[in-house]
């Protein structure tokens, strides 16, 4: 699989937006013949900062019924990407489940360092919650959820939603979550030059995000690295999945134990063989099905569908 990518020089902060822009399909090519409807919307950002684009799926025919709703934060680092990205995954979610969809679209870094964009996915999450009747969403089934970047950002969303006291999240899916800034972990070294998301990579997204002085620092805020928040109590159940085989496998893990340790909920798949995204560059492999599996039946039990 590493072989058949495409080569693509190295990032650089000067090199992020310069190049070919990776092509997705368009909302209706991943719907397909799925009996899905989906809109495009602006909403309102955090408080002085810039509107919000989402994209809203649901499934056709299901008007006037109150179904639980998935809000994901496509990944990227948090420097690149955009949640067309990720619409193959919601709208999987959608059409198997049979819940709304929500893709939100947040401010990338270095333009935009720490706090803009968790601040953003914060915001639409608030939107969801506070407008989830009318856009016929049960409040109190509502999963947050992202994978790499994304997962970071959920991660992060929980958190400030529990320091702020709400809105109330049913759940947190966390798809080989970044959430240590310190690179310092085993599995952080191990897949230094190898791999979808290599250490290069990574430290040059946490220097963008939070700058030369704060990136790889103990004393980053929490919001911007989960891992660095003192105190995992009272979250909202968590699934962490990650893979055996990419830099993410050992802080993901430390994450899952502490929220253990608090008496908290989680749920840790560590795929063997598993790079990072593995679902989405490996999708025919037996571990992206066991995978994928394994999260549709989570979403069954926290969002309490059939």
């Amino acid at each position: 699989m590493l072989d058949a990518l495409p080569a693509q020089p190295p990032l650089t902060r000067e090199t992020l937006r310069s190049g070919p822009a990776m092509a997705f399909p368009d909302n209706d090519a991943v719907i397909g013949e799925r009996v899905i409807d989906w809109e495009d919307r602006v909403i309102p950002g955090p408080a002085g900062a810039p509107d919000l684009e989402v994209t809203i799926y649901r499934p056709r025919g299901r008007e006037g019924e109150t179904l639980p709703a998935v809000y994901n934060i496509h990944g990227g680092g948090m420097i690149v990407g955009h949640r067309s990205w990720e619409a193959a995954r919601v709208v999987d979610i959608v059409d198997e489940l049979g819940v709304v969809g929500v893709n939100v679209e947040y401010r990338l870094a270095p333009e935009h360092p720490y706090p803009a964009g968790v601040e953003d996915c914060y915001a639409g999450f608030l939107w969801l919650a506070k407008n989830a009747r009318s856009l016929g969403v049960d409040p109190d089934r509502i999963v947050v959820m992202g994978g790499s970047a994304g997962g970071g950002f959920s991660a992060a969303v929980a958190l400030l939603a529990r320091d702020r006291k709400g809105p109330r999240m049913a759940g947190q899916l966390l798809l080989c979550p970044m959430l240590d800034n310190t690179n310092s972990t085993i599995s952080s070294l191990q897949y230094d030059g190898i791999g979808t998301w290599q250490r290069e990579l990574n430290l040059l997204a946490w220097s963008c995000v939070l700058g030369e002085e704060l990136a790889y620092s103990a004393d980053a805020p929490a919001y911007a690295a989960p891992t660095r928040a003192a105190d995992l109590s009272g979250l909202p159940p968590a699934f962490i999945e990650v893979g055996a085989a990419e830099m993410f496998r050992d802080e993901d893990v430390e994450y899952a134990s502490r929220i253990w340790a608090t008496g908290g909920q989680a749920e840790l798949h560590v795929w063997a063989g598993g790079a990072h995204g593995f679902d989405m560059y490996m999708p025919g492999s037996e571990i992206a099905r066991a995978a994928l599996a394994a999260r549709a039946s989570w979403l069954r039990r926290v969002l309490s569908v059939g």
